[in-house]
């Protein structure tokens, strides 16, 4: 690794892990956990030469797009689902892979030229797809880091996602096993709101589904009183 400065914004468990584990000790990357402390008077004092946003909740502000290199992570084949809950639309439109795509950060949503495209699965909770992703992102900040490549621009046609909202996670009517199963499942992982059905002033929220080889599902349930 060079002798260049690196800093990694990130807000979910997830990714902070994967900093700690591999980045930690390392004395030219930095790590950045809330959006007060990504201001330009640190980032001119750290210099850095990649800003690597793996997991972040805000828009970053245009003078620092505009005065260094920042890459952000999607979790879809881009320009293929550009926009927002790219895992939860995947699995409701039922993909079991997709590309992990390292690209510049742009004043457009997830528009910007791309460094790499490493292939991702989409098996398991979302707890396990986010952490097998944080792994990798941290190994392709640092195949950046280390080849400082030229990202290039994005073809084909434009697929945009809608950002889901916690209303969207109560389970539709009329759902086969497997599609509840990823319905669950597609929600489960910290700091999202579970599936969840409401009946009879109680909400049902579920999560650890398993589908069993004979198609027969269990999940965990958790009730809470809704009318307290």
């Amino acid at each position: 690794m060079n002798k260049d400065n690196y800093i990694v914004a990130a807000t979910k468990p997830w990714s902070i892990n994967a900093y700690k584990h591999i980045c930690e000790d390392l004395p030219n990357w930095y790590l950045i956990k809330q959006k007060e402390d990504l201001s330009l008077e640190f980032i001119e004092k750290i210099a850095p030469r990649y800003i690597f946003f793996p997991h972040w909740n805000w828009i970053v502000p245009n003078e620092i797009l505009s005065k260094y290199e920042s890459v952000c992570f999607h979790m879809t084949d881009v320009p293929y689902g550009r926009g927002g809950s790219p895992l939860q639309n995947l699995i409701i439109r039922g993909h079991k892979e997709t590309k992990l795509t390292a690209l510049q950060m742009t004043n457009d949503l997830d528009a910007g030229p791309v460094y790499f495209k490493d292939s991702l699965s989409l098996h398991g909770s979302a707890h396990d797809i986010f952490n097998r992703a944080a792994s990798q992102i941290m190994k392709l900040a640092f195949k950046i880091a280390e080849t400082n490549p030229a990202p290039k621009e994005q073809t084909g046609e434009v697929t945009v996602f809608n950002r889901r909202r916690p209303s969207d996670s109560e389970i539709p009517e009329e759902m086969s096993t497997e599609q509840l199963y990823d319905f669950i499942r597609m929600l489960d992982a910290e700091t999202y709101p579970k599936a969840y059905i409401s009946s009879k002033g109680y909400r049902f929220n579920f999560d650890e589904a398993n589908l069993s080889p004979a198609g027969n599902l269990s999940a965990r349930v958790t009730i809470t009183n809704i009318n307290k």
